[in-house]
Formats: C-alpha cells, structure tokens, sequence
C-alpha cells in the first residue's frame, strides 16, 4: 500500500466564523483577515502564521509529498499564502476546485468535494491517499497513521472524546462513532445529541469522534462518493453518508485507529485566541 497524498478541504464558505466574529475579543486586524480570507489562512498566535502553514509542515513530517487542496473558485488567498511562503519546502500543492452546480449558491457539501477532486487528478483514483479537514491541526503522528499498511481499503483516526478537551455538549455536535469490539467502523452518527450519545461509549468508556479524517483506496471509495445521497436536512453530499454506504457493503471497509490527544479546531472566531503557534 503507497499513501503519499493528502487531500485537503478547504473550500467551504467559513460562514460560521464570519458570523461570530463580532463576538469575538479579537484585534480588529485579526477580524479584518478572518472577514476576507478562509479560516485556514487566518493568521495566529504570536507567529502570525496561518493553521495551513502548520498543517502543511506536519503533513511533510508525516511522509506526505503531494497535497491536493481543494478550494472555492476564489482561492487567491491560498495562491497568494504559496507564493508568499519563501521558506515553504513542503510537500507539492496542487489544487482542486470544488464548483458550485447550476442553481445552487453554496457547495454541494464534502462528498462533492473529495468526487471532483478525484474526477480533476485522475491518479489519485488509482491509489490510496488521506482526507482531512482544512479547519484542524492534525498531528504529525495522527496523519503517518493513516499512511501505515492495512488490509481494510480505508481508515480513519477514531479521536477519544475525554482527550479532545471539548465539553460533552460540543462533543454532541460533532460525529460520533460506532466501532466494533475488532476495531472496524459500523457507523458514524452525526450530531447525536447528549442523551443519545452515551450510547456510544466503548468499552473504556470513551466516545469516539471523527473530525473527518480518513484514508481512502481510491478506486473502492470513487463509486460511493459519485453515488452519495443528498442529505434531505442540510441539502449537501455529506462525506460521512459516503462512508457509511461503504461501511453498508463491507463490515470490515473502514479501520479505526485510536488516538487520544488534543486537536485544534477553527470552527468559529473564539477558537482563534486558543490558537499560540
């Protein structure tokens, strides 16, 4: 198995940050960049560094030599945060751009995104490679595990919810996972809410949350992203229900690994002071 590629989501509208932001105890400079550019390219802490910049140096720690970021068609930032990056010896970026369909004023959601990413750099359906949001700071050891030899087609990072940091109440609003007793995915329950979440526990206790990082078999995963279901709630092809399909026609698609640690997260401005890079 050869995993030398990193696929990273970044096209979506960062419209929850944008409408927090007045809440927010922030420099009005920092406000200004947050307003106009992707929340990955928001500049933090002291450094002054955007999280992509960490992020594309511990994609290199971890083996990566190919980034594919998929952006909106106005991705002048990122371009601009490239050529501006003198010291960036990382990996190669190459771009993807995630169109909006006819009729529609938002993206069709992170299926949509990792399918056109696919049908624009065709080799990467032919080999395996990793998908991870542009809004964390995935570890270095986090992102070389899913590049480790395997017999299931994919993998993903099965994050403890105690080592998160996060509240139960923000926990309940991301993705919770359903792992077998050997270690493979049989569902990923999205935003279940505190009282069905519990029911999820493993058997230490522990919740096990996804942040929407996976390693894929390009050729296994092209159909289900092709053929994924529109959510009739939130009117997007939903990576996750991608997933689960695949999870549906083979028990054993999906391995989990578990990690327990904190990871940094861009959801909204008042995440941005906990930021001291």
């Amino acid at each position: 198995m050869k995993n030398n590629s990193l696929v990273i989501m970044a096209g979506g509208a960062s419209s929850r940050m944008k409408k927090s932001l007045g809440r927010a105890a922030l420099d009005e400079s920092v406000k200004k960049a947050a307003q106009k550019l992707h929340k990955s390219l928001i500049p933090l802490g002291n450094s002054g560094k955007p999280l992509l910049h960490y992020l594309l140096k511990n994609a290199a720690g971890a083996g990566y030599s190919n980034i594919y970021l998929i952006t909106s068609e106005e991705n002048q930032g990122f371009k601009d945060f490239l050529n501006d990056s003198e010291d960036y010896l990382g990996p190669n970026v190459h771009f993807a751009i995630q169109h909006i369909p006819e009729g529609r004023e938002k993206p069709l959601g992170t299926a949509d995104a990792i399918l056109q990413c696919l049908e624009q750099h065709p080799t990467l359906q032919e080999t395996y490679f990793t998908v991870c949001n542009g809004d964390n700071l995935y570890s270095v050891d986090a992102l070389r595990d899913l590049r480790k030899e395997r017999d299931a087609p994919h993998a993903t990072i099965a994050y403890s919810g105690s080592g998160l940091g996060f509240s139960d109440e923000r926990l309940a609003k991301f993705a919770v996972m359903d792992i077998s007793s050997d270690g493979y995915l049989r569902n990923i329950i999205e935003k279940p809410g505190l009282d069905e979440m519990e029911q999820y526990r493993d058997a230490s206790g522990e919740l096990r949350i996804s942040m929407n990082e996976f390693s894929f078999s390009g050729a296994e995963i092209f159909p289900y992203l092709k053929n994924c279901p529109i959510n009739a709630k939130r009117g997007e092809k939903e990576l996750p229900e991608a997933v689960r399909n695949a999870v549906a026609g083979h028990a054993k698609a999906v391995l989990c690994y578990p990690r327990s640690e904190r990871l940094p997260d861009l959801t909204d401005a008042h995440d941005i002071k906990d930021f001291y890079l």
